[in-house]
């Protein structure tokens, strides 16, 4: 596992200032543009899901869409966007949760989640964890279960993890690098 968080490391870019001043923003679409570091996150992604029993993944808008829809082929599972309210034709169930300032919603298919799916929720980072947290509940008002969260990254220096352990309800978080 540490040749594999060393390549990822290596192939995500740090751009100081960005999007505000004071922010240093981990750019990975160099990893993305390598095939070798590319293909080693979806394998490592894709046995999480394996792994946690996983029968479904759930991309979270939008590059949560890039990786799990990859992963979720790998690992022989469908998947299932999350997109931010108002995104997807026809029904849906929708979720809000709080920003630091204001709110958001994300909606997902309602026919797209059932009883007896387990669900793996696949992001590029864990910062704050609204996002992950609002999916877990958008997942279990469809009626399926949580099989877990996996990430490329955590930013251990924000609070999500203590946001989502909760929501979790004993599923695991599995993040391949915290940083």
């Amino acid at each position: 596992m540490t040749d594999i968080k060393e390549l990822l490391l290596s192939r995500i870019r740090d751009v100081p200032d960005y999007p505000e001043p004071g922010v240093m923003f981990k750019d990975i679409t160099p990893l993305l543009a390598d095939p070798e570091a590319f293909t080693a996150l979806t394998d490592a992604l894709a046995e999480l899901c394996v792994r946690h029993g996983a029968t479904k993944v759930v991309g979270l808008e939008a590059r949560g869409f890039i990786l799990g829809a990859p992963v979720a082929v790998r690992a022989g599972l469908g998947f299932i966007p999350v997109r931010k309210a108002g995104k997807l034709p026809g029904a849906t169930l929708a979720q809000s949760y709080d920003l630091e300032y204001g709110s958001a919603e994300i909606e997902v298919h309602a026919e797209d989640l059932a009883a007896g799916d387990r669900v793996m929720v696949i992001d590029d980072v864990l910062a704050t964890g609204g996002t992950a947290e609002a999916a877990l509940h958008l997942i279990r008002r469809a009626g399926a279960q949580v099989a877990g969260v996996a990430v490329l990254m955590e930013l251990g220096f924000l609070p999500g993890r203590a946001r989502v352990e909760p929501a979790l309800d004993g599923a695991p978080l599995e993040a391949l690098l915290v940083v």
